[in-house]
């Protein structure tokens, strides 16, 4: 059953063996240790093994933990309810508890509670999240490229980045699936993949819960969940969320402020169990964000070669503000205007129980539409120098455009289909336990900018022109340098559209001898994908001089990009994933897994390749890669190896994960930018990498009321083989950019004070994420978008339940996020004509207060 489904049949309740010693437990370890299991069993005492002393719990199955216990999270990562410590993945899973008391409302709040998961805002649309898990991820949020990092909402695959950064108004848990997931999850999820879990309906009981919270810079949340039974076998459950949110930098020019936000969201769920044999789930969910970007503060002087942008750097300069420290204003060129998000989605699950076996079925259709406006200009609000796609009026939109240029605020549209076949069940009295699936997915979509429009407006120097112009026919060359008060502007008009096809089948089945005590598990899982891909790119690039002649504005062409023309491009691909595991009991619990497993991220095009093909390529005259538009890349592959152990110890007060890995990497797929130009950008498949770390996970019970936990990754990527045009290896241009050597999270949870009215509890978490080397690409460029380490503080002081009236209840809390108020860059870019680097800052010091009131 899904999480959050339905009660699980019984077949689904046993994990991997009846065993009372051994009931609740993990199962898994490596062969590594095969004959210390050998040696305990041998004693024919496995709950006395000498390396470690636990009694065997004798309570019954649905018995629930003493208040000196950890909880047991259940999870799905394997499409089966299972124990978190049963499951041999490396994981973090995050229930409604967890959920509340560490403050995570969204992806956006997730990536300071796992290490080795980065989540980051895309740098000109900050609604949509780059997820890196090990380092791997995408860097480019384009319609035509993939993820890296799988995510679903309710088992439902969202194959697009865009507006991920919204909240979800009633989750129920979260896990994060770390390292490759290539046969029970499919492609793209070469990093790993993170499950979202609503709450489903429930037509026992009606209970609502209520919660309103106010916070710093004008915020405020407001959420409300009602659950409503209609009979004994029907349900409906409504939830809506409301939140506005100023950001921290205001803008001094016109329009918005910077970070400004608002969204609403609305989600109904639907259950019905009206026939024994089936149970039946509908859910809708509306999503609809407004907000401002932020803008790029300049950090360093353009020092290095800016190519074609060497035209205008001086006077960029003149007109941008620098800082090492975070800005609390700066102002737009052009009036800052706002950006939008929209999200519906339908889902529909089936679930039919057979004896021993389930057939499920899971079927979407989701629909975005996103509207995206940035400002990279300078910060100073010149309007003399600007970067964006605001209205120009000039001589060169006049030669161009017969007229001003309008606003042109660029366009996503996405939609998605997908049907899920799944059978789950056990077979041979229960000694295997399997899933297999048929998947079929349907996307299409446009990126829109389809007018032409301004994207670059600066004053140049009169000497550069002169260098600039010297291979132009010689009555153009003085047409140009005739101009007074010499201008370039630069516009474009571009629109690509996708339309892109997926089909797998898959089967993953665990069988446990009946030797042994049922202590060893052998699984084995395989997927067979095809993809199919298409794409249409439309695009002019036309850079104009214009000036003063003789008391008449006047302008001419300088220069154009290659033109796409409706190019089409086409590409099919397909794999092959196995996966297989050996898992073993040591002792209860004491578990260990050895784990190998494939996955592939699928190919594409790159819609900011400025050639056609390789052919035109050749004939700009400029740096030859041998590729364009239309060949694409091919798919990435990764291979990798995982050994675990998962341990509860002192009566499961204290409980330990961890693991090592190796992942080995070819055709891996690299986005870099062309030298010379703005955002201009060839993507191949790089050649070979390698990755291995470590990552344990500890958390304890030190006192009845008083929990512990430290989260610890090291990460250890290494990009080995990039082979340039002329046969060289230069793989040490090409570092994982997102990849933190360490990472760590480390938090107290406890109760202060305990009363007849509740309780008031604390909770207090440090997390730090390493240094992250970023782009290269080019020797003099090593380091301009490195992120250095960073450490944030987090707090929240909760206090109840006060009971209110026979049935109702009120929480109360107050929390605070960077408590240090710790000034760090959360990203960084080197290709903006006024600056080495650029970056976004991340949130300053915010602190909150809110009350949830619940009925039941």
């Amino acid at each position: 059953c899904s999480a959050g489904d339905r009660e699980p049949s019984p077949f689904f309740r046993r994990t991997r063996g009846d065993d009372p010693v051994i009931k609740g437990k993990m199962r898994t370890v490596p062969l590594l240790i095969l004959a210390l299991a050998q040696s305990a069993l041998a004693q024919d005492q496995p709950a006395a093994a000498p390396v470690i002393a636990i009694e065997a719990e004798q309570e019954s199955e649905d018995s629930t933990p003493t208040s000196s216990q950890l909880d047991d999270i259940v999870v799905t990562a394997e499409r089966r309810v299972q124990s978190l410590q049963s499951t041999p993945i490396s994981m973090e899973a995050f229930n409604a508890a967890a959920l509340e008391q560490r403050g995570i409302d969204g992806l956006h709040d997730l990536g300071s509670q796992v290490p080795n998961l980065t989540v980051e805002p895309f740098p000109t649309h900050n609604a949509t999240l780059r997820l890196f898990i090990r380092g791997i991820g995408i860097q480019d949020a384009q319609l035509t490229q993939d993820p890296a990092v799988g995510l679903y909402l309710d088992g439902v695959y969202i194959a697009r980045s865009v507006g991920l950064a919204l909240d979800i108004a009633d989750l129920e848990r979260i896990e994060v699936l770390r390292g490759p997931q290539g046969t029970l999850y499919g492609r793209n999820t070469t990093g790993g993949a993170i499950n979202l879990i609503t709450r489903r309906p429930d037509p026992g009981v009606f209970w609502t819960s209520h919660k309103l919270q106010g916070a710093t810079r004008h915020g405020w949340v407001g959420k409300s969940s009602i659950n409503v039974p209609m009979g004994n076998d029907l349900a409906v459950k409504f939830a809506v969320l409301g939140s506005v949110n100023d950001g921290f930098v205001e803008n001094t020019g016109d329009g918005g402020d910077f970070g400004d936000r608002q969204q609403k969201a609305l989600r109904v769920d639907l259950r019905w169990t009206g026939l024994d044999w089936l149970t039946a789930d509908y859910a809708y969910d509306y999503t609809n964000m407004k907000y401002y970007n932020y803008m790029f503060q300049a950090y360093s002087l353009p020092t290095t070669n800016k190519g074609q942008a060497e035209l205008f750097k001086p006077y960029a300069v003149a007109q941008s503000r620098y800082s090492t420290d975070r800005l609390r204003d700066y102002a737009s060129s052009a009036p800052m205007e706002e950006s939008g998000t929209r999200i519906g989605g339908h889902a529909f699950t089936l679930a039919a129980p057979v004896g021993n076996h389930e057939i499920k079925y899971l079927g979407s259709f989701r629909d975005l539409t996103d509207r995206e406006y940035a400002d990279l200009g300078g910060g100073a609000g010149s309007q003399t120098y600007r970067l964006d796609s605001h209205r120009y009026d000039g001589p060169a939109a006049d030669v161009a455009n017969g007229g001003p240029t309008p606003l042109v605020v660029p366009t996503v549209t996405q939609q998605q289909v997908s049907h899920e076949l799944q059978l789950l069940g056990s077979l041979f009295d229960g000694s295997v336990e399997y899933v297999a699936g048929l998947f079929h997915f349907r996307e299409s979509g446009t990126e829109d900018r389809h007018h032409l429009n301004h994207q670059l407006s600066t004053a140049a120097d009169p000497q550069q022109l002169d260098a600039a112009t010297q291979n132009m026919p010689p009555d153009q060359r003085a047409a140009i340098l005739a101009l007074g008060s010499p201008r370039l502007v630069n516009f474009v008009d571009f629109w690509w559209s996708i339309d892109n096809t997926a089909t797998a089948a898959f089967t993953q089945a665990t069988w446990t001898p009946g030797g042994l005590q049922e202590r060893l598990h052998l699984t084995l899982g395989y997927r067979h994908s095809e993809d199919e891909r298409q794409a249409v790119k439309y695009r002019v690039s036309d850079t104009y001089i214009e000036g003063d002649n003789n008391g008449q504005g006047s302008a001419e062409l300088l220069s154009s990009a290659e033109f796409f023309d409706y190019v089409p491009a086409a590409r099919t691909f397909s794999d092959d994933a196995m996966s297989g595991v050996i898992a073993f009991d040591v002792a209860p619990g004491f578990n260990t897994y050895l784990k190998s497993s494939e996955a592939y991220k699928s190919g594409g095009f790159n819609v900011r390749d400025p050639n056609q093909s390789g052919a035109t390529e050749a004939e700009q005259g400029d740096t030859h890669y041998g590729f364009g538009f239309v060949e694409g890349f091919r798919p990435e592959y990764v291979e990798s190896w995982e050994l675990g152990a998962k341990t509860e110890w002192w009566d499961r007060r204290l409980r330990l994960n961890a693991d090592v890995f190796y992942n080995r990497f070819r055709d891996m797929q690299t986005n870099f930018l062309v030298p010379g130009t703005i955002s201009d950008t060839k993507s191949r498949n790089a050649g070979r990498a390698r990755m291995r770390g470590v990552e344990v996970d500890l958390t304890a019970r030190v006192l009845p009321d008083v929990t512990v936990s430290a989260d610890y990754a090291f990460l250890d990527a290494d990009v080995t083989e990039v082979i340039d045009n002329d046969g060289n290896n230069i793989a040490s241009l090409f570092p994982f950019p997102f990849a933190p050597k360490r990472s760590w999270v480390a938090a107290v949870d406890a109760g202060l004070w305990q009363g007849g009215w509740g309780e008031l509890r604390g909770h207090l978490s440090w997390h730090y994420t390493g240094y992250r080397q970023g782009l290269v690409i080019v020797e003099e460029r090593r380091g301009l978008t490195a992120i250095p380490a960073y450490g944030l503080l987090n707090a929240r002081l909760s206090a109840g339940p006060f009971r209110i009236g026979e049935r109702g209840t009120l929480d109360v809390a107050m929390w605070g996020k960077n408590l240090t108020d710790k000034k760090y860059p959360v990203m960084a870019i080197d290709n903006l004509p006024q600056a080495n680097t650029a970056v976004v800052w991340g949130e300053p010091i915010a602190a909150g207060l809110e009350a949830t009131y619940r009925f039941q």
